[in-house]
């Protein structure tokens, strides 16, 4: 690395097996941004110094882009490589860019870039991952891991694997959310709980999130950048671009420079535990939670023997399990019953799914017995 790099090498420091880039001593969140895709070498140039200005800590696009159907801006290919090294020399940022080959890797190693990640589609197959795993082999430079685009955790922790076992020692993870069928507020479901579940796994590992992704729409970027600082993420990877809706692409949930530093300065970090908080009073109220917990799962299990009740009266009237009527009729119900008790609709979609399945499951257990 070079010496543009200087600081975030003191940020990327290997603690564990894995490695990790600890937040470096201010209180603020690791900051990873620019535009989605890189499209001009005067786009990324002026986005780039803009960053400068804010504050940002690393620079990233993307230069080679895997898009869901052919015939879409797939990225401008190697010669952006070129312009990213303009970014380094000229305002000294570490840049980044996604890998999904042998190839890729060889290109940007070749280019000094500083850091790379590997996006969502290439950690959901372990082939390309081990792929890129094998062309690292022997190198020493940074690596990011994003989650798979199914809610896989086991995925995403055996991608980190592979990148250490290829001797890669600083390793780290963003968290972008995971594909979804049908409507809902966001592009790709936070799945907070998949993140909590790979920090617990790797709890010494930096962990970013990408709002962007996640939200899919510029409006929401502040409000879950705000729920992963509260989640004690580490840092956050944010689309940048000087001219948003003339983006080429991901138009939507790109912002300005002096937007992103607007989101950055009403974002709150907050203490696990401030100082002279007494945990008593706190305590009280997780107790009553734990509490209701239980009666939840009373519930839970109670209404699963009334499942299987009707599992049985199917089975002996020669039913389908899946009544498409019922289930509509059910959904209709409970959505209309959420919004006067400050239930959100995607969580009521995402729960009574979640209910559904398992009823579905228990039922064709007695139908196939």
């Amino acid at each position: 690395m070079g010496d543009s790099t200087i600081e975030a090498v003191q940020m990327l420091q290997v603690m564990d097996k894995y490695g990790a880039w600890p937040v470096a001593a201010h209180k603020r969140p690791l900051l990873i941004a620019g535009p989605c895709s890189a499209e001009t070498e005067e786009q990324v140039l002026q986005t780039a110094h803009g960053l400068k200005a804010i504050g940002a800590d690393i620079f990233r696009s993307g230069i080679w882009k895997p898009r869901t159907r052919p015939g879409s801006f797939e990225g401008v290919g190697s010669i952006g490589l070129q312009w990213l090294k303009r970014v380094q020399l000229e305002t000294g940022l570490p840049v980044t860019v996604e890998v999904a080959n042998a190839r890729h890797v060889e290109e940007a190693l070749k280019a000094g870039i500083d850091i790379l990640w590997i996006g969502a589609r290439t950690t959901a197959n372990p082939f390309a991952v081990q792929e890129v795993a094998d062309a690292l082999e022997g190198v020493d430079i940074p690596v990011l891991v994003k989650n798979p685009v199914n809610p896989d955790v086991a995925l995403w922790i055996g991608a980190v694997e592979r990148l250490a076992t290829s001797g890669i020692s600083r390793l780290g993870a963003v968290h972008r959310g995971v594909s979804q069928y049908g409507h809902s507020i966001y592009r790709n479901r936070p799945e907070w709980q998949m993140a909590i579940e790979f920090r617990k796994a790797l709890p010494d590992l930096l962990l970013i999130n990408d709002p962007s992704h996640i939200s899919g729409n510029r409006d929401l970027i502040q409000s879950v950048a705000q729920m992963a600082l509260d989640l004690k993420f580490d840092g956050l990877m944010v689309e940048t671009h000087i001219d948003p809706d003339a983006a080429w692409s991901d138009s939507r949930q790109q912002v300005t420079p002096v937007q992103l530093a607007e989101i950055m300065r009403q974002l709150v970090v907050r203490d696990e535990l401030p100082e002279g908080v007494e945990l008593k009073s706190v305590e009280d109220l997780r107790t009553a939670i734990n509490e209701i917990d239980d009666q939840l799962l009373e519930m839970l299990s109670y209404r699963m023997k009334v499942v299987d009740d009707i599992g049985r009266f199917k089975k002996m009237h020669n039913m389908t399990i899946f009544q498409e009527g019922r289930w509509n009729e059910l959904m209709a119900r409970h959505l209309e019953k959420s919004g006067p008790k400050g239930l959100s609709e995607e969580f009521i979609i995402q729960l009574f799914r979640a209910i559904h399945q398992e009823s579905i499951n228990k039922q064709t257990g007695i139908l196939n017995a």
